[in-house]
């Protein structure tokens, strides 16, 4: 049976992951999107770039979706997901992405990129986990360049405070700087938006001067920033904890989120500090209603969306 159109234009414009099943329910394929409609209509157009996809579209039967915060947490549904259960069509068991840590070292002050299994000394702030090796480095590279922490340390030879000179920084900057790189990495809203707002200016003082090779890696630099510093709710968040205490906010108790509209329940599992498990099926409206009084109501926005959409999709 193959899916109607009107289903897929029930889909919204916004990020969130998809899944495919069959006609007996197996789920085929399950990938992420920034924008859910229009990725999931590219599967019925031109799939040369993805021949290995032409034998599973015809099988397609249900379409199933979650709507995300940002392409960021999208991503971290899709690998969760993917660690749990790989389907036939999926070639990557978590995903492409590889998690990475942003440490920030006080003294001196300094951030360096650990994976995520890595552990560091008790002394530095640990920010993460982060999905995209690439993406990590060039949102390092911009807190460098606009919070030169380098600089600011105690001991510098003179090479480096006659540069530190040239880009106004002493070490008497040092505290305000950290300050600053901690807000931004605990993704601050007014710091992310005055740090994105600080790269566009220099992204476009660069071109103004002709340095065109400077400008596009800021603007390189500007696309990770945005990417990760976009909110996301789906995997332990960018929070400053000590070494000492990482271990304290992975929760391995289980919780069920529930959301439900239409006879239609939404069920999401959280597990480990990450959303592990999503399941949809057909539930009576007292069921629903018990069901939903126990999820928290943090998560309550989250998942009276998805449940919405679950319902409009199966209609």
């Amino acid at each position: 049976m193959a899916v109607p159109p009107a289903v897929i234009n029930r889909l919204p414009e916004e990020p969130g992951v998809y899944r495919f099943r069959d006609g007996n329910g197996r789920t085929l394929y399950i990938g992420r999107a920034v924008r859910l409609r229009r990725r999931v209509r590219s599967y019925w157009g031109d799939l040369r770039g993805r021949r290995q996809l032409t034998r599973m579209v015809p099988r397609i039967a249900r379409i199933e979706a979650a709507v995300c915060v940002s392409g960021h947490e999208a991503s971290w549904l899709e690998r969760n997901l993917l660690e749990e259960s790989c389907p036939r069509w999926n070639r990557v068991i978590g995903g492409a992405e590889v998690p990475l840590m942003i440490v920030v070292d006080q003294r001196p002050p300094r951030l360096r990129i650990l994976h995520e299994t890595g552990i560091p000394p008790e002394d530095e702030l640990i920010f993460g986990p982060f999905l995209g090796g690439v993406k990590v480095r060039l949102l390092a590279s911009a807190i460098s360049r606009v919070h030169p922490m380098a600089y600011a340390r105690d001991q510098l030879t003179g090479a480096e405070r006659d540069l530190g000179r040239i880009l106004g920084v002493a070490a008497a900057d040092r505290d305000r700087m950290l300050g600053s790189v901690i807000a931004l990495l605990s993704r601050d809203p007014v710091a992310v938006t005055e740090f994105l707002a600080e790269l566009r200016e220099r992204r476009d003082s660069a071109s103004q001067l002709h340095s065109y090779e400077t400008a596009g890696r800021i603007q390189n630099e500007l696309e990770a920033a945005a990417w990760l510093l976009a909110p996301q709710r789906l995997a332990v968040g960018p929070t400053p904890l000590s070494a000492t205490h990482r271990a304290d906010r992975h929760d391995s108790t289980g919780h069920e989120l529930y959301g439900w509209c239409e006879g239609v329940l939404v069920q999401f599992r959280w597990q480990d500090g990450r959303m592990r498990g999503w399941r949809i099926r057909e539930c009576t409206a007292d069921q629903g209603r018990r069901r939903v009084a126990e999820t928290p109501q943090e998560w309550r926005a989250f998942t009276e969306v998805n449940a919405r959409l679950a319902a409009s999709l199966r209609s």
